[in-house]
């Protein structure tokens, strides 16, 4: 795990990217904005009172006099925002409105980041995703050409590392999506120095069975590679013959991958999060995650059960993603 964030930090020498932190009062945040701050590879920007912010930073016993410190009931540039965001929700609410909803620390932070104010976002330890996700999607959007976000896990273990998507925000993707997904992917896959090799699953493996399930990831592969020509992408695949060169050259034995996958593209959300514990739990693989993906600028959701371990770990990631 260790050799997965020091290739991040390496990329990072030399930049101080500013990563938003709307949940300011908790312990977690604090604990871990405190570490980053003392490492000077992130420039913390936390949303909240200015004076209940140190004197919870008091209690807790961090020092956290490398960050910054804005309050959404006092920022000098309120104004300016709140005319950003009436323009970027076209018609979709009034300048009373936008005061309002700009108080909150997820909208208030995720507008900073819009405004190129910060970098990045990292919020979830107290928040549901929905609440994460959803200025994200309001205000920083998806890049051209990508309709939804995703969220990706890096399993790690030991010297391994494998990219796993979509397990954590589409449901039941279509097969324009999971190419979209696939794309963002090897763009995730690339950030962690991994060169993707990019497997779409399935139940079958090049036509062993055929429904509507298996043509939805045949179509999705044709899809990437319009958009990437030179990604090095196949399926439909059972993953034993993604992954295992003996079983690839028995089952798919034209195919490019030839057993070497490293990026795996689940063709639904229960197969993903089904899978990614599996190899969690069974196979002893750390899952760095999830990372959200597509979006214009970096914003990633903690679990509300996170330590300020996970804290530091996806602050890092969402400052790499910026990059």
């Amino acid at each position: 795990m260790s050799n997965l964030f020091d290739t991040l930090k390496a990329k990072m020498s030399g930049e101080s990217k500013k990563v938003v932190f709307p949940e300011a009062l908790d312990e977690r945040i604090l604990t871990a904005v405190s570490k980053l701050g003392a490492e000077g590879l992130v420039k913390p920007v936390l949303v909240g009172n200015k004076d209940e912010v140190e004197q919870k930073a008091a209690e807790v016993g961090v020092d956290i006099s490398t960050s910054e410190i804005l309050d959404p009931a006092n920022y000098e540039a309120f104004d300016e925002m709140v005319a950003s965001f009436v323009e970027r929700r076209k018609g979709k609410a009034t300048d009373e409105q936008a005061r309002e909803i700009l108080q909150g620390g997820n909208y208030f932070g995720t507008m900073l980041v819009y405004m190129n104010k910060a970098d990045g976002l990292v919020s979830g330890a107290a928040h549901s995703t929905a609440d994460t996700v959803r200025p994200a999607l309001q205000i920083i959007k998806t890049k051209p050409g990508i309709k939804k976000t995703s969220g990706v896990f890096i399993m790690v273990r030991d010297e391994e590392k494998y990219v796993f998507a979509d397990c954590a925000i589409n449901i039941s993707p279509d097969s324009q999506d999971l190419a979209e997904i696939a794309l963002a992917s090897a763009d995730t896959a690339a950030l962690f120095d991994i060169d993707p090799k990019v497997a779409m699953l399935s139940f079958s493996t090049k036509g062993s069975a055929k429904s509507p399930e298996t043509e939805k990831v045949n179509e999705a592969v044709e899809l990437a590679k319009q958009q990437n020509t030179e990604l090095l992408i196949d399926g439909e695949f059972q993953f034993d013959a993604a992954f295992v060169p003996s079983v690839a050259q028995k089952k798919a034995p034209d195919s490019p991958l030839k057993g070497e996958a490293n990026t795996f593209i689940f063709p639904s959300l229960e197969a993903g999060n089904i899978g990614y514990k599996i190899a969690q739990r069974l196979g002893n693989f750390d899952a760095v995650g999830p990372i959200l993906q597509g979006l214009n600028q970096p914003v990633n959701d903690l679990s509300r059960g996170c330590n300020s371990d996970d804290v530091y770990k996806l602050a890092i990631i969402t400052a790499a993603q910026s990059l």
